[in-house]
């Protein structure tokens, strides 16, 4: 059975008229559709506007607008220098050197992650940037390159007419004038983010059952550097407590953004608005507290749940999913932005060649499915376990034993695409973890953690 047709925010099928004195436009046709004007969808459309493909790029909202997710990775910066806008990233940025965990069930211990000490020298650091200037930046990016990139426009109902051999996929939407605007697409990328425009109308999307979260989150000043440094030092800190962890990525001009991720179960003990609870969390973590023990919220709180999903499926014929649109991951690791942009990278370029000839980019469409799918399940497999007792214990007593750390700092970095030898260190890593597991659960916890801090000194 088919979903029902979308409703837009009146409560209107997009199959309804447009309101009256909004008669529809006639179909324009183009070579590539994209849905939503994220990283994702302007990384590919500049990089098939650049191609001399007509790209037409379709964002519901306008430019600047909020979004979560601020925190790069070093590997962003080749795809920054492929889009030529690595200086730019820098001049609204904060200089990115690596990664910190701190855990208050530790001791209050800290480890740092440099990513200098990675085992990729060409990216040694990233940055910490306000989405709504990052992505505004990308998105004019797209239109420089020569798309036709449009705010304020949602896509309603889409038809795939090419699985049935049509002359391509209808796709419809409604400007802010209520005006309904047709294109005829060769080719159509759902690059909708968090939304999941295909995935939802599929009904392919699938929370992963193993693994719940949700967030809340806002935006401060006056938070107190950590360590009581004198000034911030631009790493990401991930404060560890017994049911989540907490980010505090610093931002431009002295603000931090500050983010709670725990399970729905914490969430649903909230007493009070969402402020309230947020900064009751922040206070009773000892870590955390004497950080913001002067600091201001700037900004209002949000929340955001079913943080984790992936689609059943990813592409058909002349259509794929990139980035959110497929696939989100808890971002203990920040590694939404990159798999967006890598995810549109090589979904372009097989789109790019799909357009002259299906046949021939049938297996560059596998091999992009594959990279995909594989950097998901490496972050995937950290983030699935790093509420796990044995995996907390790792991070903050981290070895180099067969380069683990090495290896672990790679994979912060970004290198989720690495040939064999850098993927060496993971497999240590992987093999060291299932090991004390596997003691932890034969009751040996402290056999465990001293098992770690031998293998730690065997390293150093």
């Amino acid at each position: 059975m088919s979903p029902p047709p979308p409703l837009d925010e009146t409560g209107r099928s997009a199959s309804e008229p447009a309101p009256p004195g909004a008669a529809p436009e006639a179909e324009t046709a183009c070579d590539v559709l994209i849905i939503g004007g994220g990283p994702s969808g302007s990384t590919a459309a500049a990089l098939l506007a650049e191609r001399g493909r007509k790209v037409v790029l379709l964002e519901k909202d306008r430019h600047p607008r909020f979004h979560i997710g601020e925190s790069l990775l070093p590997l962003n910066l080749r795809l920054f220098d492929r889009l030529g806008v690595r200086d730019r990233v820098a001049a609204i940025g904060v200089y990115k050197p690596g990664a910190r965990f701190v855990s208050d069930s530790h001791g209050g211990k800290h480890v740092e992650f440099a990513f200098a000490n990675g085992p990729n020298p060409n990216y040694t650091y990233a940055y910490q940037v306000r989405r709504s200037e990052f992505d505004e930046l990308l998105f004019r990016r797209a239109q420089e390159c020569g798309a036709l990139a449009e705010e304020g426009v949602r896509v309603m109902d889409v038809a795939l007419d090419a699985a049935r051999g049509g002359p391509g996929h209808l796709v419809i939407a409604r400007d802010a004038e209520g005006r309904e605007r047709r294109w005829r697409a060769r080719f159509l990328i759902d690059a909708s983010g968090r939304d999941t425009f295909l995935a939802t109308r599929m009904q392919s999307k699938r929370r992963y059952e193993h693994h719940h979260s949700a967030a809340l989150y806002g935006h401060f000043r006056g938070v107190r550097p950590y360590g009581g440094a004198p000034e911030e030092d631009g790493n990401i800190t991930i404060h560890l407590f017994d049911e989540g962890w907490i980010w505090m990525i610093p931002l431009p001009q002295g603000v931090m953004s500050v983010g709670v991720v725990s399970t729905p179960a914490f969430f649903k003990r909230r007493k009070g608005s969402f402020e309230e609870y947020l900064l009751a969390t922040l206070a009773r973590i000892p870590s955390v507290a004497a950080r913001m023990e002067k600091a201001e919220l700037i900004s209002p709180v949000t929340a955001t749940g079913n943080y984790s999903y992936r689609s059943q499926v990813m592409r058909g014929e002349g259509w794929l999913m990139v980035g959110d649109a497929y696939a989100f991951l808890d971002p203990v690791f920040s590694s939404g932005v990159l798999l967006a942009m890598a995810s549109a990278e090589m979904g372009a370029e097989a789109v790019d060649v799909w357009l002259d000839d299906p046949a021939r980019a049938e297996p560059m469409l596998r091999a992009f499915e594959h990279k995909v799918n594989r950097a998901i399940r490496t972050f995937g497999w950290l983030i699935f376990r790093f509420h796990k007792p044995v995996m907390r214990d790792m991070f903050m007593n981290p070895s180099n034993r067969f380069r683990m750390r090495d290896g672990l700092i790679g994979l912060l970095a970004g290198n989720v695409h690495a040939n064999v030898n850098r993927q060496l260190p993971v497999l240590a890593f992987k093999a060291s973890y299932y090991l004390l597991s596997a003691l932890y659960r034969l009751g040996y916890r402290a056999r465990s953690e001293g098992l770690v801090r031998e293998a730690r000194g065997a390293g150093a």
